[in-house]
């Protein structure tokens, strides 16, 4: 890598509170001990969080609240680097959610993040275009960035991503954005998963038919039917293959280089990983050349260490990010 490539290039560590969940939901720490114990182990400065995870009362927060989270961050001298917030569209039985209420809802977690002092927030897709294009004079008014979350299993490329590349480009605001989640480019289903589904009585023969089909280059939105339909027939049992079948939705094989069309709207990144090894090297997601194309675009800002094992163990997350920020340190260093 160049050394004009990698002086372009601006790139931050820090961690999102969804990696600490195990912990988090076994009550070892509270919100400010979670915070408390990054600082501690130096896995900031960048610190995210998800509104509904961690804040009593979301969407709404009180002045109470807003000051004593902003006092917290401060006395640690971490960075509030993002807030993830919900779409919930279809959290109703009987209907979707209206444009107005999700214009509404919204708007409100957009508020809680400015009182909360968060630059920016991840939103989701299910949101709509025309929701966040209503959305971009508050975000504006309020300084937050508002920027969506490219999730496996959609890619930059996707129909439904494309309709808000095309927003985008209608209403031309520094207050819209894209955040990468790494899941969306993995080159392999992670080994934790795959040990879970064994140990757990799942058929080989069920396991090895889903890794095919997942290796396919093929729409991965047509994947889960496909395999739920061949799983129906070979009689696997249906628990067993829902639980397989998240593999779809979890992990994708977006070439690398697809990033770079959307990377002059990057304003953060989701590090998300499963499994740091012994050699410190990530098997699923190929973090040397992710951040070859992210040096190579210019990327400037924060990657949060997303750990999502906890689905599937309950390990505890801050050994986890650290052999994952051991290894970005690392990587980063190599191309300076």
């Amino acid at each position: 890598m160049s050394q004009t490539n990698a002086s372009r290039a601006d790139i931050r560590l820090g961690a999102t509170l969804y990696a600490y969940t195990n912990e988090f939901h076994r009550r070892q720490f509270t919100l400010e001990g979670l915070i408390a114990e990054v600082a501690r182990l130096g896995q900031g400065p960048g610190l995210e969080i998800v509104g509904f995870q961690s804040l009593k009362g979301f969407p709404d927060v009180s002045d109470d609240t807003a000051a004593r989270f902003k006092d917290c961050v401060a006395q640690h001298q971490l960075e509030l680097t993002c807030l993830g917030i919900n779409a919930d569209a279809h959290l109703r039985a009987d209907r979707s959610r209206t444009r107005e209420e999700l214009v509404d809802f919204h708007a409100r977690q957009i508020r809680s993040a400015a009182k909360l002092g968060f630059p920016l927030v991840r939103y989701q897709y299910a949101a709509g275009p025309e929701v966040i294009r209503e959305l971009a004079p508050l975000a504006r008014d309020l300084n937050v960035k508002l920027g969506l979350e490219v999730h496996a299993p959609h890619t930059v490329d996707h129909p439904e991503v494309l309709a808000y590349r095309e927003m985008y480009a209608q209403v031309n605001s520094p207050y819209l954005g894209f955040i990468p989640d790494f899941g969306a480019s993995a080159k392999a289903v992670p080994q934790r998963y795959l040990r879970y589904y064994r140990g757990n009585g799942i058929p080989e023969f069920a396991i090895e038919a889903a890794l095919d089909l997942w290796a396919e280059d093929s729409d991965p939105f047509t994947k889960r039917p496909r395999y739920l339909e061949w799983a129906e027939k070979a009689g696997v049992d249906r628990g067993r293959a829902l639980e397989i079948h998240t593999i779809f939705g979890l992990f994708s094989r977006q070439p690398l280089r697809n990033w770079l069309e959307i990377m002059p709207q990057v304003i953060h990144v989701h590090g998300k990983f499963y499994e740091v090894d012994e050699t410190g090297t990530d098997q699923a997601i190929d973090y040397a050349s992710i951040l070859d194309v992210f040096v190579e675009g210019g990327y400037r800002g924060y990657i949060s260490a997303e750990w999502e094992g906890h689905q599937v163990t309950d390990d505890p997350g801050f050994p986890e990010v650290e052999r994952f920020q051991k290894m970005l340190k690392r990587l980063l260093a190599e191309r300076q």
